[in-house]
């Protein structure tokens, strides 16, 4: 009798085992990035295309490792730099979205006299086919939304048409756009002016697939949105900010994340540039009273 207890004790045991090894295997994530933020895994999608030059050969040709508001290449991911007279775009061509848009914006550059007019989005013919055009954007529901504002980009007529390629858009929640997302524009404004200059990166999140797509082109649709900010005049400081793609009407406080927080969201690496100790120590706070 104290035999059989012994081996049942030792099936249950294993029965036990099984089953949370199975949990955990149904928990792993499914791509590249897994960290989790409010239950879901942030994921960008990957892939093998990587545009018309391959990426070290982009990112070469163009100089911009050593700029302060570029991220790290993306490891084993669909990237395609292009570089603008304003900003830097990391485009993903399976998506049909930037993975992230970069620039770096001065005092100098927040005022000028080349305003949007009447000024529409158009495609950008730097990139493969099929790609991101207005028809897609036409009865979809959302707003063709920038990444690299056209508010920043008064200050030349090139940056300003520049702005308005696909390639720096995402379909983008009309409450969104013209609310909470238009405010943080305007508020780098403010940062830019205040402060002399900031370095801003900004682009869409999405979360574990399926996504939704809009148009014949299949542009992804993003779940949320990131933004992190750099200033480096006087004491070093960053702060991060999430907006899901949905109406919002918040205080700006209930978007605020550190940087590290958004690099996790997103697994993009931010400010690699920057010396270790200093990329360390702002990355890891986010304190509003610093900028405001």
């Amino acid at each position: 009798m104290k035999q059989l207890k012994y081996y049942l004790i030792v099936i249950a045991l294993l029965i036990v085992a099984v089953k949370v090894c199975g949990d955990q295997a149904e928990k792993e994530p499914e791509n590249l990035y897994t960290e989790q933020r409010e239950s879901h895994d942030a994921v960008r999608s990957s892939g093998e295309h990587t545009g018309s030059r391959g990426k070290d050969e982009n990112r070469q040709a163009d100089d911009i490792s050593d700029k302060l508001e570029i991220p790290a290449p993306i490891a084993n991911g669909d990237e395609m730099i292009l570089k603008r007279k304003a900003y830097t775009t990391s485009y993903n061509p399976s998506t049909k979205l930037p993975n992230w848009v970069a620039w770096h914006l001065t005092a100098n550059h927040v005022d000028g006299n080349h305003s949007r007019g009447g000024m529409k989005f158009h495609e950008d013919e730097d990139v493969p086919e099929p790609r991101a055009t207005d028809n897609d954007y036409k009865g979809s529901g959302y707003d063709r939304g920038h990444m690299c504002p056209s508010g920043d980009n008064k200050w030349d007529a090139d940056a300003q048409w520049e702005s308005f390629y696909f390639t720096n858009a995402c379909p983008q929640h009309h409450g969104l756009n013209r609310g909470d997302w238009n405010e943080m524009e305007q508020q780098c404004r403010k940062w830019a002016r205040q402060m002399g200059d900031i370095y801003i990166v900004c682009g869409p999140i999405l979360y574990k697939g399926p996504h939704k797509t809009i148009g014949e082109n299949q542009v992804v649709v993003p779940e949320a949105f990131f933004k992190v900010v750099l200033c480096m005049r006087g004491t070093p400081k960053a702060i991060g900010f999430i907006y899901r793609n949905t109406d919002g009407n918040r205080p700006k406080g209930d978007y605020v994340n550190t940087v590290d927080q958004v690099e996790r969201i997103t697994g993009l690496d931010f400010f690699p540039a920057l010396p270790d100790d200093v990329e360390t120590k702002v990355e890891a706070e986010a304190k509003l009273d610093d900028w405001y």
